[in-house]
């Protein structure tokens, strides 16, 4: 209308009827709420709000194509973030094999990192705080309905070993080792999740382990056992997280599992970027010698 003077001419310019146009002219006028064009003979003019609401269409128009450009660059995976946090083990195998496939594909797509242990990672994501959180829960352990309001994607099962000096009497046993038989031992223990896990099961076989040493850093737990100093147990994707020189892996009897899996909201798992980021980390986890 600002540019053509009738409605009858905007109808032809923008391909529809000139009823149509009035019609989308008395609607903008009732939604600012003052007219905006008045009418001079045969020829409308412009009011003093209608020329306010002209200044600034081209900046408005302009913003929406943006916006509208970024949301379809999204939508097609040639932009996007992701913001995903890890559990320390995840983070040395299964992230950086999903990440480097996921940058290979969609190279547009940037994903943050961030280190948690469940069940921090899992407050992380029901903040607000990131998209995507890897998390683990041992088979048979209480609390099963806590992920009940997340999308679950699993990714592998995860078998605990012992970790036992080179020259400890069971270090060349083939074959599954009772975990019974180390009752006796000192022992080093690994995250929270996991040194309350241990206790559990060493109750569960009739003692209670002496915990000498407890630190989060698996490369610590491999220099503490190498050194003579006790065994621990650990998962095998912390094993394989780590290069574990001077000691040895037992397999333990009865077989204790964790679950690994990715996490996110329900309305986050329809963004394309997030659900890239699970295809990737799904098919990391498929490709760990763990879950073979």
């Amino acid at each position: 209308m600002a540019s053509t003077g009738s409605f009858s001419a905007a109808g032809r310019e923008l391909g529809c009827t000139q009823p149509a146009v009035s019609q989308q002219m008395k609607a903008l006028e009732a939604s600012v709420g003052t007219p905006l064009l008045v009418r001079t003979g045969r020829e409308m003019r412009l009011t003093q709000a209608g020329e306010a609401l002209v200044r600034h269409a081209a900046g408005i128009i302009a913003g929406l194509t943006a916006a509208e450009e970024e949301v379809a660059a999204i939508a097609g995976l040639r932009a996007g973030r992701v913001r995903l946090v890890s559990f320390p083990s995840g983070s040395s195998t299964l992230v950086p094999t999903a990440l480097a496939a996921l940058r290979a594909a969609h190279p547009g797509t940037r994903v943050f990192l961030e280190e948690a242990e469940p069940p921090k990672s899992v407050e992380l994501l029901r903040e607000g705080d990131c998209d995507v959180a890897l998390a683990f829960r041992y088979e048979g352990a209480a609390g099963a309905e806590e992920w009940d309001d997340l999308v679950v994607r699993p990714l592998l099962t995860d078998r605990l070993v012992a970790l036992v000096p080179e020259e400890h009497r069971l270090a060349r046993t083939r074959g599954a080792v009772a975990i019974g038989e180390l009752a006796r031992e000192s022992w080093i223990a690994g995250c929270p999740r996991c040194r309350g896990q241990l206790v559990e099961v060493c109750e569960g076989a009739g003692f209670s382990p002496r915990i000498d040493f407890a630190t989060d850093d698996y490369p610590a737990v491999v220099g503490l056992v190498g050194a003579g100093l006790g065994v621990a147990v650990l998962p095998q994707l912390a094993v394989e997280s780590v290069r574990p020189r001077g000691v040895r892996t037992v397999t333990l009897e009865p077989a204790v599992r964790r679950e690994i899996v990715a996490l996110t909201l329900p309305d986050l798992a329809q963004v394309p970027a997030v659900t890239a980021t699970l295809d990737e980390l799904a098919r990391a986890g498929e490709r760990q010698p763990a879950a073979r």
